[in-house]
């Protein structure tokens, strides 16, 4: 029925109807829905003192906001929902229905290695690489793909362990966060030496909300101060308790650097999977399972690490992942070797995709290339909707003062992430200490040694936190990532400027004046020695453009090497130039700083009067 109009403006209205939307819609989508008129809407939004264009996507706090206005109720539909409708559209089933009991066929477990940073984990996983090398394979591993398969006797039966390898478990958290079930068994690392740890904690909070088995691996069981008993005792707090001590998780004490009971480890894997769980799949279906990671290779185009979870996956097949798609060029296992079909819970690496997919995209085999086509744009519209519509204002140093005094923030979290151990410690403790009186509470939810990663950025957006970087800096991803999230990502070089700048914000006071933009980024191929002018690093410029006599710094493996350097030469060719832009290549003379290496980074920067709001 028409009710009486909202400012003048005649509206259907509801009676309490359910209007389901996909993230990010605009006000035409929601029209289409109750049959009215975009403008009229656009006009209802005015009246509740919000300007919304008719095609703009808002976010979901907007159309709840409208729809409450004209009594209806909004169902905000998830991203798990929309693509499975996505699919069913498309005849595609996309899940665990994988046919009669018949169908199915045993397959190997899928292994994360989780735990408190330093207790070993990269040790670990090249320790059970080693075990597993192919015999004859000098050196080993030769690509490293983020996944890979190893085998291992019980009970004299050859078995198969699948290990995802992602430092950081950027992946897991990615594929929890978008519920993907990734990893059958999760293997706690612990070191005896020094027992639980926050990171320890983190870690088996993760396994245990994706409700995956875990197998404890006490590692560093050769070094001085080692006390096995003890991490079990600690662990028993959080209900992982040892079968030797009555319980049902296995513990494996192991030294990864001598190699030491790896072996037994993967047994109690094996064993674990056998009680605890009936891994199976249907391995005569079309592939289906989810991406590991995925990065540009010069060479090669989009390249993806991905797990078939059912089905196998073959070479020339039409695949899409996430937003991206392809036929199926090549896949190589992590020995490099090429292979031309992947059963489940097999790792490879793809070739022939159009673009980068996300961790935790999930991938599916389909007949047509257009089918494929329209699979992939579809979720980018969609995922390019939701993006428009996210609220980017998020709390920074500068507005904390303002949303204290509006009530909207009680508490300050801050992430920290240092080039040491120690300096974090420190810079934690100094900055947990400060005295800012009782209507603000300082809180610290994460801490770290090394760059500044996506993970990072990921756990700031959900907690409105700001992120420090001390002595480090953010990886490319990341930086794209924070800007685009509105994350406050600050860097420090002197730990007291941390703390006063803290201190001054959650005062009140802080009145920044200057703020650091980077100019461009280029990557050092090759170093040159030249007897006059010292080392000569031969670049290529990565991102926006190098000028001469701008500051610099040096970044090695994410950790900054020198401060406030000075571009002091910049040539192409034979030519002095004053400026290279964005995928040339040059030459770069960092004046009498000669401690330069192949793949350090230089950062250019600039300090700018930053408008004071």
């Amino acid at each position: 029925m028409q009710a009486p109009s909202v400012g003048g403006v005649m509206l259907p209205r509801g009676n309490g109807q359910t209007v389901r939307l996909s993230r990010g819609a605009s006000l035409t989508d929601f029209a289409e829905k109750i049959n009215a008129n975009p403008a009229s809407l656009v006009a209802v939004m005015l009246n509740l003192g919000e300007m919304v264009t008719a095609t703009q996507s808002v976010s979901d706090e907007t159309l709840q906001l409208l729809a409450d206005e004209m009594n209806y109720t909004v169902e905000i539909v998830s991203p798990e929902e929309e693509d499975r409708e996505l699919l069913e559209s498309f005849d595609i089933e996309f899940g665990e229905n994988e046919g009669g009991e018949e169908m199915l066929v045993a397959r190997p477990p899928v292994v994360t290695v989780m735990g408190h940073v330093d207790h070993g984990k990269t040790r670990l996983l090249d320790a059970i690489r080693k075990t597993n090398v192919v015999a004859g394979e000098a050196g080993g591993i030769t690509q490293h793909i983020g996944a890979y398969q190893v085998s291992t006797d019980v009970n004299d039966e050859e078995r198969k362990i699948t290990f995802i390898d992602t430092p950081g478990h950027e992946a897991f958290t990615a594929m929890r966060a978008r519920g993907a079930k990734s990893t059958d068994i999760a293997i706690l690392v612990v070191a005896a030496n020094d027992g639980v740890m926050p990171q320890t904690i983190e870690a088996l909070n993760h396994a245990k909300a994706a409700d995956v088995p875990i197998v404890v691996a006490v590692n560093k069981i050769d070094v001085e101060g080692a006390d096995p008993t003890k991490v079990r005792g600690q662990l028993t707090e959080y209900g992982l308790v040892a079968e030797e001590y009555g319980g049902d998780t296995m513990f494996v004490d192991i030294s990864a650097r001598q190699g030491l009971n790896i072996d037994q480890l993967l047994e109690a894997v094996v064993l674990t999977a056998d009680a605890s769980l009936d891994l199976r799949a249907n391995a005569e279906q079309d592939a289906q399972g989810i991406a590991i990671e995925a990065h540009l290779d010069r060479g090669r185009g989009a390249v993806a690490t991905v797990l078939v979870q059912r089905g196998t996956l073959k070479v020339g097949e039409t695949m899409v992942v996430g937003d991206a798609y392809g036929r199926v060029r090549a896949m190589l296992d992590d020995n490099g070797n090429q292979l031309q079909e992947a059963g489940p819970s097999t790792p490879v690496l793809v070739l022939g995709l159009t673009n980068v997919p996300g961790a935790g995209d999930n991938f599916l085999v389909v007949d047509e290339d257009r089918t494929a086509r329209q699979i992939a744009e579809k979720r980018a519209a969609r995922e390019r909707n939701a993006a428009f519509a996210k609220r980017t204002r998020r709390v920074s140093l500068e507005d904390l003062d303002k949303v204290l005094k509006a009530g909207q923030v009680q508490q300050l979290n801050l992430i920290i992430k240092g080039d040491a151990s120690g300096s974090v410690e420190a810079l934690e403790s100094s900055l947990l200490q400060l005295d800012v009186g009782e209507e603000v509470d300082l809180r610290v939810l994460h801490r770290g040694v090394g760059a500044v990663t996506e993970t990072d950025i990921d756990l700031a957006t959900g907690s409105d936190a700001i992120v420090i970087g001390f002595n480090v800096r953010a990886d490319g991803r990341a930086t794209q990532m924070a800007e685009r999230e509105g994350v406050d990502v600050r860097y420090y070089s002197v730990i007291y400027q941390v703390i006063e700048e803290i201190e001054a914000a959650l005062k009140g006071m802080l009145k920044p004046e200057y703020e650091e933009v980077e100019l461009g980024t280029a990557e050092i191929r090759e170093v040159f020695r030249s007897s006059k002018l010292g080392n000569i690093a031969g670049v290529l410029i990565r991102s926006g453009e190098v000028k001469r006599n701008t500051k610099a710094r040096l970044v090695r493996d994410g950790k900054v090497i020198a401060e406030n350097l000075n571009i002091e030469g910049l040539r192409r060719f034979k030519d002095d130039v004053t400026e290279i832009r964005e995928g040339f290549e040059g030459g770069i003379n960092l004046g009498s700083y000669n401690d330069i290496k192949i793949d350090d980074v230089i950062a250019t920067y600039e300090m700018r009067e930053k408008p004071r709001g």
